[in-house]
């Protein structure tokens, strides 16, 4: 009895609960209501579970990966293999941030540094969403910045946007995947969106200017882009297309995996060095209307962005733009010391 009472004892202590006499003798009893503490792998396993009705499988699954992370952390670290919330600070954090960092899942791929970080920024919204529940009551992460790695976005030229236009493969499968990405580089579009494009959000203004209105299925934001002629071009291409009009949409379906493999093919037959995905296509996209003279609001607008400061990673101000602005600020130098000229 002695011992049972001990085992109860030390079972309050190890959940941090209140330890009194009446406590350990309902303890000992089956009685009373003890609260018991959330642990950090329970709570992240509560927060994927209610999260994956909101959030997509591509978003989930990275969540996934981090709770990989930390049960490989956890366990190396605690003999239990989890730690309850009130225990967490922030050595607890540094500690984790290092582990991931020198601690690869997959053997000679390690985490980079904004790999890393995407990691802790996971970890700590699952942390904040715990403090929101009355979990937790001081967030470990409140002396704690996230440091990403500023990295240059690469884009597409005018003239390898030509190079693949221009290119023509025999294989039905190449040739869609290339029209897909062309038209991402005209209007701006994510894969998934472009893929659940359906013809009834395409329609003509007052002014017989065809538009695409459309919600971002990342964000749910709403997003209305005016298609320029090489855009409508393809959609033509596609009215009448029977994969398409199956499933009423203004494309053909093709996973994202398989897409990303027939990128990698249309690249090294156009003899293009950098790495085609969507993403690249967008930031062509913003690159080419910022290269154009369209204003940085404007492009946020037609990017369904919620800060502009998301879209100036988009919109690299390259040599060519500068040179360009530069000639124009000559020519008004020039008009206003020479007026009649």
């Amino acid at each position: 009895m002695r011992a049972r009472i001990i085992n109860h004892y030390r079972s309050l202590e190890r959940q941090e609960m209140a330890i009194t006499a009446e406590a350990v003798k309902n303890a000992y009893l089956g009685q009373g209501e003890q609260v018991k503490q959330k642990t950090l792998i329970e709570v992240f396993t509560q927060h994927n579970k209610e999260m994956a009705a909101s959030l997509k499988w591509g978003t989930m699954k990275n969540y996934f990966t981090t709770a990989k992370y930390l049960k490989e952390f956890l366990t190396n670290r605690f003999p239990g293999g989890d730690i309850i919330l009130k225990q967490l600070n922030y050595e607890f954090i540094s500690s984790f941030e290092l582990y991931v960092r020198t601690n690869p899942i997959h053997n000679g791929d390690p985490c980079t540094q904004n790999g890393t970080m995407k990691h802790m920024e996971r970890l700590k919204r699952v942390i904040n969403w715990a403090c929101k529940m009355d979990w937790l009551h001081k967030n470990p992460f409140d002396q704690y910045q996230l440091k990403f790695k500023r990295k240059e976005r690469d884009f597409l030229t005018e003239l390898e946007i030509k190079a693949i236009e221009s290119h023509v493969f025999v294989t039905a499968s190449l040739q869609e995947v290339k029209d897909l990405f062309v038209f991402s580089c005209y209007t701006g579009l994510t894969y998934c969106d472009l893929i659940e494009l359906s013809p009834d959000q395409i329609a003509p203004d007052t002014q017989g200017r065809c538009w695409i209105y459309t919600n971002r299925m990342k964000t749910e934001i709403r997003v209305d882009v005016p298609l320029l002629l090489h855009a409508l071009s393809i959609l033509e291409k596609y009215k009448n297309h029977p994969a398409a009009n199956q499933r009423q949409k203004v494309f053909p379906y093709t996973s994202n995996q398989e897409v990303n493999r027939q990128l990698k093919l249309i690249a090294e037959a156009v003899g293009i060095k950098k790495h085609l995905t969507f993403h690249l296509a967008r930031h062509t996209f913003a690159t080419l209307l910022l290269m154009n003279g369209v204003p940085i609001e404007t492009i946020k607008k037609l990017l369904g962005h919620t800060k502009i400061t998301t879209t100036m990673i988009y919109a690299h101000v390259v040599n060519a733009k500068v040179g360009m602005d530069m000639d124009a600020f000559e020519k008004r130098m020039d008009f206003i010391k020479n007026p009649g000229r």
